[in-house]
């Protein structure tokens, strides 16, 4: 997927941050759309919905279940991930090469801990989402796609407090979403 030639280095990934840092606090536009239909498989989109059943309708997460839940289903805290565009930019190299983080919705927005503490709700098209308190953390296949230094830097305390691996939320509010989209931070409730 990627090579170590492409993996960059750490003072690189650091000299980044205040870019990061830069992003909106109240509002910013959703960049990129990501469905997963099949593990390891990723569909950019237009538009999709977001399904407070199934989470991003055309996703596998409630399929795909959770090692984390007793049963094994889904679990509701972990149904939708963001991450911030301008991490995912520093992390990838380039827009075209966001998708493979992973992640389903790529909004340039401050999605660090003190701006999006969770309980937060954010609007986006028609849907609300609620930012889970279950942190969204790097892993080995992150490691293998950005290399090393990128998985120490997004769980070093700068990176879990900026967010940099990205947030969990849950849908709140069934509706369509659309690239361009304002993503609005709204009050904790």
């Amino acid at each position: 997927m990627t090579t170590a030639a492409e993996h960059r280095a750490m003072a690189e990934l650091e000299a980044g941050l205040e870019e990061v840092r830069r992003s909106p606090k109240d509002e910013g536009p959703l960049q990129l759309i990501v469905r997963r239909p099949e593990r390891g498989e990723r569909v950019l989109v237009d538009e999709g919905s977001l399904d407070t059943g199934v989470g991003l309708v055309g996703d596998n997460w409630a399929t795909r279940g959770s090692t984390g839940t007793p049963d094994g289903s889904a679990d509701p805290e972990l149904q939708v991930t963001l991450m911030n565009s301008r991490a995912a930019d520093l992390m990838t190299g380039s827009r075209e090469r966001w998708h493979i983080a992973g992640d389903q919705l790529f909004v340039d927005l401050d999605i660090s801990r003190e701006n999006l503490p969770p309980g937060t709700r954010l609007f986006i098209g028609t849907a609300v989402l609620e930012v889970s308190v279950k942190p969204h953390t790097g892993c080995a296949k992150f490691s293998g796609r950005f290399g090393t230094d990128a998985l120490r830097l997004v769980s070093s305390a700068v990176g879990q407090e900026l967010c940099l691996r990205g947030i969990n939320a849950k849908v709140v509010q069934s509706g369509a979403i659309r690239l361009g989209d304002a993503v609005r931070k709204l009050a904790a409730e």
